[in-house]
């Protein structure tokens, strides 16, 4: 993986900004389970909600790759706080593949700057993996689209303030009748549901969003008519590898924090770094993480290539290097952060210590924006063809 001058000017102050005024918040953040206002106005501020929007529409227009080593950095000391930075991008990208210029220009500005807080709306109650089955309706009335139906597991769902909704404006013919839509916080017939309890990533909120005769302008359609769940799986292509290069900043941060223990924990009068059963366990640990890491940066390096702005159809290739990344890295994720709970013993398990938040984070990685069984279907179709 070749690293740009400036790709590493950018690590290297997002690694700053990680250490000085994230790690210091993280374990407050999981306890209270609140969203972090006080970094969402610092990464604003920083440009990092429009890191992967083009300059165009007010974004700093990196590349996929830098965007994902942002998400890593952050995802070292606190998931939740990377999850800002990816989930924006995930909220943000059915705009930039199927909005029209008016879309784009009336809606990324305000993400981009961190104005407003993006999210994405695919997931029913019905319809986890299997999106065609989602029951959420969108029928044009005049000048608007009248919607119908409710989402659930919405990253950002109570703080968004522009969602992309995904709803049947064809009922009858499956996937095909999927479009997709802006819906704006403030839309006559939009609420906020239940607010859920999660396992990790707790300063993110999780919701469910009601859409009741919720009416939107009709040039709020993005596309056309019916080529929503292209739109929905475009985007996914795209932003897989954030949601790994989280996965990998949180294997990485809970190694490093394992490593740290280790060389100062004295055991048989030793440090247990010592140990050659430890030190094995540590190195294939670091081994994972690092052929993750070229995984990841492989695949956003021909995303990139091929992408030119969600101007053009990424290939297949694309799409399993894609999934193939996200299901490595988060896979290595949940695997590095229970080992290294292990390698630290009974004080690993302590809530005073970060890698029980990390392994808790880790989980999610493996579920959402398509689990990891998903994943492995994806990967295969593109195998047996």
């Amino acid at each position: 993986m070749l690293v740009t001058q400036e790709q590493k000017d950018v690590v290297a102050a997002v690694a700053r900004v990680a250490k000085e005024r994230v790690a210091p918040r993280a374990s407050e953040i999981d306890a209270t389970g609140e969203y972090a206002w006080d970094l969402k106005e610092l990464f604003a501020e920083l440009g990092y909600f429009g890191i992967g929007i083009p300059k165009a529409y007010g974004g700093t227009g990196h590349s996929l790759q830098t965007v994902c080593m942002v998400v890593e950095e952050l995802g070292k000391v606190c998931g939740s706080t990377a999850l800002m930075v990816a989930s924006q991008e995930l909220g943000a990208m059915p705009i930039m593949i199927a909005g029209s210029e008016e879309t784009k220009k009336k809606y990324l500005a305000p993400l981009a700057s961190g104005e407003a807080i993006a999210a994405f709306c695919l997931t029913e109650a019905g319809a986890g993996s299997d999106a065609g089955a989602m029951s959420t309706v969108a029928v044009r009335d005049g000048d608007e689209w009248v919607l119908n139906g409710s989402k659930c597991y919405i990253t950002n769902g109570s703080q968004a303030d522009i969602f992309s909704v995904f709803a049947k404006s064809k009922p009858n013919k499956g996937i095909r009748g999927i479009s997709a839509f802006v819906v704006e916080r403030n839309s006559p017939g939009f609420k906020i549901g239940r607010i859920d309890n999660k396992m990790g990533i707790r300063g993110s909120s999780t919701t469910e969003i009601i859409f009741e005769d919720c009416r939107i302008p009709a040039q709020n359609l993005m596309g056309r008519e019916g080529m929503g769940f292209s739109t929905a799986m475009g985007t996914l292509d795209r932003t897989r590898p954030t949601v790994a290069a989280q996965g990998l900043g949180i294997a990485q941060g809970a190694l490093d924090h394992a490593i740290a223990y280790m060389k100062e924990r004295q055991q048989f009068g030793h440090a247990i770094s010592n140990f050659q059963g430890l030190r094995w366990m540590t190195a294939e640990l670091a081994t994972e993480i690092e052929s993750a890491r070229q995984l990841i940066y492989h695949a956003a390096e021909v995303i990139d290539k091929e992408d030119e702005g969600g101007k053009k159809r990424l290939s297949s290739e694309a799409g399993r290097l894609s999934a193939m990344c996200k299901l490595k890295a988060t896979d290595v994720a949940m695997r590095v952060t229970t080992d290294a709970v292990q390698l630290t013993g009974g004080y690993g398990y302590m809530k005073e210590n970060p890698l029980e938040r990390m392994m808790r984070d880790a989980k999610i990685t493996q579920i959402y924006e398509g689990t990891n069984q998903v994943q492995r279907e994806v990967i295969a179709s593109k195998l047996f063809v």
